[in-house]
């Protein structure tokens, strides 16, 4: 490579967003954003997924939306939630500029309680798999009759 190649070389990196909204019926009652952590075993199973992609069928795509219960701030090393309350399936898209999105919704009577964390996984099995990333925020009370939309965004830069 000549240095002029080598100074257009850029280390690949990711960043997380999350957004998430707590609906009472068709009111709006809470909200909130912010960044999160890339652990390192999620972005060992990328690796593997975007190799599996290329040999066939991929394998176990990130698309699992975990809620918890424990404000352990978050850390690359982690493997799970700290209290894991419900999963649910999500839906992936591109966006655009580099950016996977996942959106899952966690329906009446599923997930209630004090959530404070946020994860994103590849199987929809709690305590199961591989979590990509880890979000905790300020509670939202969840009630059984309340929903909760979250939205994930992974950026690659």
């Amino acid at each position: 490579m000549s240095e002029s190649d080598l100074r257009q070389v850029r280390p690949l990196k990711l960043t997380g967003h999350w957004d998430v909204y707590l609906h009472r019926g068709d009111e709006l009652i809470d909200e909130r954003h912010g960044y999160n952590v890339i652990t390192t075993n999620g972005l060992e199973k990328l690796a593997q997924y975007l190799a599996s992609s290329t040999v066939g069928t991929p394998s176990n795509p990130f698309i699992q939306i975990a809620v918890g219960s424990v404000n352990t701030a978050e850390s690359n090393a982690q493997t799970a939630l700290g209290l894991e309350l419900a999963r649910v399936s999500g839906v992936a898209s591109y966006v655009s500029n580099a950016i996977y999105q996942v959106t899952a919704t966690f329906p009446s009577g599923t997930g209630t309680g004090a959530i404070v964390e946020y994860g994103l996984f590849n199987s929809n099995a709690a305590g199961t798999g591989t979590m990509l990333s880890r979000d905790v925020e300020d509670v939202v009370n969840k009630g059984a009759n309340d929903t909760l939309t979250t939205t994930v965004k992974i950026t690659l830069s």
